[in-house]
């Protein structure tokens, strides 16, 4: 199904005579001497080279913070970017999100105390639960249970093994695939090229139980880069049924096939053993945040990948890299009925899902600073999800001897082609891009219990095809600054609950037509000199054709377009090494200030969906402030560094009030409030200090939520739906350098 609306159609007329325009225009750029670019060029950590810009007081300030405006084979420029460098602070351990994630402007982290999900949000489009709104790769691969049929996301990297986070705008379907926005890109560590044998060991206890180990060797011999390492982590957790066991460990190989040519090979295995001591009500959340309401429920995940990368500069002017990926993921929920707080009956709801794709970019470059991309990306998925009832409390995760109570077999096929192209004049830039995407879900029931499911069992494929485009524009003015202008088209998939479900069925004719976000952003930024960086931009999220499931009235459901919604707002990041204003501080030492801020004014412009569904003549959520689109988030910090010998971070969030439903009302159960309307506002503090003090032994020590902050940012819908966020807890431990 392709977007349909007038807007979109004008604009890729515009689009198409744009680039007529232009490859005729560069044709003449294309004699001049392409020689004059060279000096205008820089290494990534790939080893490959990407374009800079010579008239940058400091190039490393800004490769810092964003990103080149050719990343190898991705064409970044005009498209918004944060980078979080992880070696720049303390080392974050027990995988805090906070830390990880509080450079990124705008980037909101729905917090729970175990290590099982990752929920996260940006500018008010869709619920941050398991970060289904939002396109999460490693390394440019998407590390989702399904990419496309399930979305959600049970796999969380270790710190330790990431060497940077990326965040994207500008369209995440014309860089990697669907979703509207941001990309959010962990980038692993590469194995180290200046030793033959090098590694390190780090151990640290902590408040609740905890035990953190993570353990590594690296090294280069000849032209095999190799890097090896292995982590656990446990905790007694903060609540009762509220302790871990992760175990984690990765292989990564690099071969050096020559002096252009390249091969990595990346081996992933990933488990972990989780207790869920379940959500709280309002009331019992202010009387004790530490209460358990599911003492036997239980996840297990398991999640074993490998991925296989080629790199080829095969002329001055042209690279190409090709991925191929596949694996394994098995997610296991044991959940529980009781009878007060006892347990008395447990089911098991197991999905396995198997999957693998090939993503294939060529980049060229021509002329003068001019450069092309095209590719293709296809994948294709399979989910086996299966639920049994009746069985013991606290029973095992392969236990299946009580009733199978369903059973579904799910397929998906998705093939992408695109192409992009940065156009120069001077230090003026276009960049028109398309991508036409088709995806493919098949759904086969075999077993359904009646209730809850309801009618038939259902055995149906939905296709889309989808055609999406962006314009960028840029200009490089004044001394390292550069204003900005994206649009870009994105959209929501089809997901497996979209087709079939084990608590409803899904009426016949079950076809929405596909969300659709149009996304504009303009803004400056610049790296204006040594140690600085700034970025403001005003944007406009606009979202067409929303999707929510409603009863059919026969005892069914039935997936509708429910309306529309738009997100509008600036941000703002500022970035500034204070070390950099004297002439005379050392080189190596840094006192990183940083201060981003995210404003947000959000609403749902038209529905049918109503208020109260007890009420047909009440109102619509038309004019409401859709769930998860605070008025404002502010993150700040400063960290004190210096290369080799300590850092030390002191960095705090504060996030303002936001619904947790789009209905903007509380749930209420006879006369009392179980969940407020409102998720309250807070402010949390984050102190960690890492400190070199004999040649090779390192401290580690750190204090979360420093201020103990009462909150919770996670609102489920059943059983009152909140999950306290993490109180103040501690962390020391020591790192041995070899």
């Amino acid at each position: 199904m392709m977007y349909r609306n007038g807007a979109t159609e004008n604009m890729k007329a515009i689009l198409v005579m744009t680039a007529m325009l232009l490859a005729m225009m560069a044709q003449k750029e294309a004699l001049a001497d392409a020689v004059q670019n060279d000096h205008q060029n820089k290494v990534n950590s790939e080893g490959v080279i990407v374009q800079g810009k010579p008239w940058l007081i400091n190039p490393e300030t800004r490769y810092a913070h964003s990103l080149p405006e050719v990343d190898g084979t991705v064409i970044t420029v005009t498209k918004k970017a944060s980078v979080v460098q992880l070696d720049h602070q303390p080392t974050v351990i027990n995988n805090n999100q906070r830390e990880m994630f509080n450079r990124l402007p705008g980037v909101i982290i729905a917090e729970q105390q175990d290590p099982t999900q990752l929920n996260l949000t940006y500018r008010g489009i869709g619920n941050p639960q398991e970060s289904e709104y939002v396109l999460v790769l490693q390394d440019g691969m998407p590390i989702a249970l399904d990419w496309f049929g399930y979305p959600a996301h049970y796999y969380l990297p270790i710190p330790q093994t990431i060497d940077s986070i990326q965040m994207i705008r500008g369209g995440s379907g014309l860089l990697y695939g669907p979703e509207p926005q941001p990309v959010i890109n962990y980038v692993s560590r590469a194995p180290d090229p200046s030793h033959m044998l090098t590694g390190m060991t780090e151990q640290v206890m902590g408040a609740d139980g905890l035990f953190s180990s993570y353990n590594e060797i690296t090294g280069t011999r000849g032209a095999l880069g190799y890097l090896a390492d292995f982590s656990r982590r446990q905790s007694d957790g903060m609540r009762e049924n509220g302790d871990f066991t992760l175990n984690s460990g990765d292989l990564r190989l690099k071969y050096a096939v020559g002096e252009h040519q390249g091969l990595r090979l990346d081996v992933l295995a990933y488990s972990l053993d989780s207790g869920l001591p379940g959500f709280l009500t309002v009331r019992q959340f202010n009387a004790d945040p530490d209460m358990t309401t599911t003492p036997a429920d239980h996840l297990w995940t398991d999640r074993f990948s490998g991925a296989l990368r080629y790199d080829n500069q095969f002329s001055g002017n042209d690279l190409l890299t090709v991925k191929l990926w596949a694996g394994k993921t098995e997610v296991a929920h044991r959940s529980d009925s009781y009878s007060g707080d006892t347990p008395t009956a447990a089911s098991i709801n197991e999905q396995t899902f198997h999957f693998g794709g090939l993503d294939a970019r060529l980049a060229h470059r021509w002329g003068r600073g001019n450069a092309l991309t095209v590719g293709t990306t296809l994948y294709r998925s399979s989910s086996d999800w299966g639920v049994v009832d009746n069985l013991q409390p606290y029973t095992r995760r392969d236990d299946r001897s009580g009733t199978i109570s369903y059973d579904n077999h799910s397929t998906t096929k998705y093939g992408a082609l695109f192409a992009e192209n940065v156009f120069r004049f001077g230090k003026f830039h276009i960049v028109p891009s398309a991508r036409l995407e088709r995806e493919e879900i098949g759904t086969n029931e075999k077993i359904a219990a009646s209730p809850p499911h309801t009618g038939p069992l259902v055995h149906d494929t939905l296709s889309r095809d989808v055609a999406l485009f962006g314009l960028g524009l840029g200009n490089d003015f004044g001394h390292g600054n550069e204003t900005y202008l994206n649009i870009a088209q994105g959209y929501r998939p089809v997901r497996y609950r979209d087709v079939a479900s084990n608590r409803s069925r899904l009426n016949a004719g079950n076809d929405p037509d596909t969300t659709e976000y149009l996304t504009f952003e303009a803004g400056i930024h610049g790296w204006p000199q040594a140690g600085l960086f700034y970025d403001v931009s005003v944007f406009v999220v606009q979202t067409n054709n929303r999707i929510e499931s409603q009863s059919d009235g026969l005892g069914g459901s039935v997936n509708v377009n429910s309306g529309d919604a738009r997100s509008r707002g600036v941000e703002m990041e500022l970035d500034y090494d204070l070390l950099r204003i004297s002439a005379n501080a050392p080189a190596d030492r840094h006192l990183d200030f940083f201060v981003n801020a995210s404003l947000l004014d959000a609403q749902i412009t038209d529905s049918i969906t109503l208020e109260n569904s007890a009420d047909p003549m009440g109102s619509t959520l038309a004019g409401n402030t859709p769930a998860y689109a605070p008025d404002y988030v502010i993150k700040a910090g400063l960290t004190w560094r210096q290369q080799d010998h300590w850092k030390a971070s002191l960095v705090g969030q504060s996030i303002g009030t936001q619904f947790w439903a789009d209905s903007n009302q509380p749930r209420i159960a006879g006369d009392v409030i179980v969940m407020p309307a409102r998720i309250p506002s807070y402010t949390v503090f984050d102190l960690s200090a890492d400190y070199l003090i004999a040649q090779h032994l390192r401290l580690l020590g750190g204090v979360s939520n420093l201020t103990n902050e009462h909150y919770y940012s996670r609102v489920f819908f059943v059983n009152g739906g909140i999950e306290p966020a993490p109180g103040r807890n501690f962390h020391l431990g020591a790192a041995y350098d070899f």
